[in-house]
């Protein structure tokens, strides 16, 4: 058994400082993930700092756009009526992840930095280059029926596992953190780092680094958004495709789309390959199912999650299609 040390903070600038000064030490919010991974010794931190006393809980207006901060409730975010009626994709987003009992406790800064689920790597036995840099990858010989079809490498398959994450990709919302070295302001496309030959490195945040809010900019495009999850089951369970839409359409043809991906990716997957070829083209099935092909050309499957491409295509097309329609079933 290991010796864990806990400390509480009351400040920021106390909290940043008290991990930057152990490499051993992590932050603690709602605790739903690194919990669970302390007990698989997955994670093996000497201190865990707990930062739930921070002021950091509230959604507040930037004009059109609001800035969640990172210690505000998935739930609570989740039926704030200015998520529902802006970014209605955020909110389903968050009510279809997990279960009630962890969305009450989980954070939204830490459900953005939420490790994979990938069993090789939760596993603490298995070669994993995420947990072992340089062991290998147990799921590119295994079973790999839930991992990534995009931005794989040789080195990790591992899809990224967060709902949320997927409309903020769609809504380039922006992560606010503070660190040692002090604030800094993160487009979410930098945010999230595709494995490569580094499949350890996740994001660029630097040891002691918090995230303290997360911007989402005006977008009138987002009123009119939708968050699609496709599971194995309809509770707690994770995606195997999941989209996040939102389309303007005048006389017939798409003004503005965003589109993004869960459940395909090693990242949350930005689909902007299928977002240039629906602008200026007919808003009808047909160019939304050749868009989503344009997107998945790059896919690259193994023999058990090979369902995946078609799945995600036909999941592409039902949340445009849906979209357009204003969200209709």
């Amino acid at each position: 058994m290991r010796p864990l040390r806990y400390a509480r903070v009351t400040d920021v600038e106390g909290a940043v400082a008290t991990v930057a000064a152990d490499p051993d030490s992590a932050f603690l919010a709602g605790g739903t993930t690194e919990v669970d991974l302390i007990r698989l010794g997955v994670a093996r931190p000497s201190t865990l700092v707990d930062i739930n006393a921070l002021p950091l809980a509230d959604v507040d207006d930037l004009g059109a756009g609001l800035r969640i901060g990172a210690l505000a409730r998935m739930s609570d975010v989740a039926r704030d009526p200015r998520v529902v009626a802006r970014y209605p994709a955020v909110a389903e987003a968050l009510l279809l992840g997990a279960s009630e009992q962890l969305r009450t406790m989980a954070s939204i800064g830490g459900n953005l930095c939420q490790r994979t689920r990938c069993p090789y790597f939760r596993d603490d036995v298995s070669p994993c280059n995420k947990r072992e840099p340089g062991s290998g990858c147990a799921a590119l010989d295994g079973i790999s029926r839930g991992h990534a079809i995009l931005g794989t490498s040789e080195h990790c398959i591992a899809t990224h596992p967060s709902d949320l994450a997927v409309p903020l990709v769609a809504f380039d919302a922006i992560v606010h953190t503070v660190g040692p070295a002090g604030t800094r302001m993160i487009p979410i496309d930098d945010f999230y780092l595709a494995p490569g030959t580094t499949p350890e490195v996740e994001h660029p945040l630097a040891h002691g680094e918090l995230i303290v809010a997360v911007e989402l900019p005006p977008l009138p495009l987002a009123q009119g958004s939708l968050y699609l999850k496709y599971r194995d089951r309809q509770s707690y369970e994770f995606a195997l495709v999941s989209v996040a839409a939102a389309v303007a359409v005048e006389d017939g043809v798409v003004s503005a789309a965003r589109l993004a991906l869960g459940g395909v990716g090693t990242v949350p997957w930005r689909a902007r390959l299928a977002e240039q070829h629906l602008l200026g083209a007919p808003a009808t099935p047909e160019r939304f199912a050749a868009a989503a092909a344009a997107e998945l050309a790059a896919a690259t499957p193994r023999p058990d999650n090979a369902f995946k491409v078609a799945l995600a295509r036909r999941a592409i097309v039902r949340g445009l299609t849906r979209a357009v329609e204003g969200g209709r079933s």
